[in-house]
């Protein structure tokens, strides 16, 4: 017996074209509006918010428009002595926000600005013996880390600060037979934390390692009839997942 398709149905009177200005206006704004309830909502994961932001913008061609010196104030601000950043002042230092803060640098070419040492230990510092990455001092462990780990160090160009054979066996350990990856082993199979274990092995060049056609069929699958993708079986698609 087949399942139920669970899926979004798109108004007549969608938008059928991408509107670049209304886009970029949207978000040269948002960061000015600090007494919106959105904006204090968000507060969590405002670094992550940061990087989006300017990423969007930067494939616009309009990253120019946002404020520079303000961004990296706020980043410096959020980086603590261990080393790592934390979403927003005053919160505590997360793998997540590490990454985001240092593609922010990237991108704007100010890796200078902030002791990238004092990063790297902290990196290193939340891998556990069996490969694995906590996000954070408390011990949460997931693939997800594992990606923030490699993708920070690559960009640092310190991939050899941790030991990349011990992280590589952990998330080959998290693949399921059907192609995908999880959390952790075990773990169902889901499209976000199959993109964090396909970046990780594209950065510590294992692809190979993968079963292409068996993954690439399983995500074909997340496609629904309104042309939208889910994460996992029989759930509804969103943006987020494209």
């Amino acid at each position: 017996m087949g399942t139920p398709q669970k899926d979004v149905v798109i108004k007549a009177d969608a938008p059928k074209t991408l509107l670049l200005d209304k886009h970029s206006e949207y978000i040269e704004s948002y960061g000015a509006k600090k007494d919106d309830y959105e904006y204090c909502m968000s507060e969590y994961l405002r670094m992550s918010g940061v990087y989006w932001g300017l990423t969007v913008m930067d494939l616009m061609g309009e990253l120019h428009r946002m404020n520079k010196e303000e961004i990296l104030t706020f980043i410096k601000s959020c980086q603590h002595e261990c080393g790592g950043f934390s979403a927003s002042i005053g919160h505590d230092p997360h793998l997540l926000y590490t990454l985001s803060a240092v593609q922010i640098l990237t991108l704007f070419d100010s890796l200078a600005e902030v002791d990238t040492e004092k990063v790297v230990e902290y990196v290193k510092s939340l891998q556990k013996e069996d490969g694995s990455f906590a996000g954070d001092k408390w011990g949460e462990i997931d693939t997800r880390f594992s990606f923030c780990a490699v993708a920070t160090l690559a960009l640092l160009g310190k991939l050899d600060a941790v030991n990349l054979e011990k992280a590589i066996e952990f998330v080959l350990s998290c693949m399921n037979f059907d192609g995908g990856f999880g959390c952790r082993p075990g773990s169902e199979s889901h499209s976000g934390q199959i993109y964090c274990c396909t970046g990780f092995l594209a950065v510590t060049n294992q692809l190979h390692q993968i079963n292409a056609d068996l993954l690439g069929w399983w995500l074909c699958e997340r496609q629904l009839p309104s042309g939208g993708l889910n994460g996992r079986p029989e759930k509804v698609g969103i943006v987020l997942k494209i």
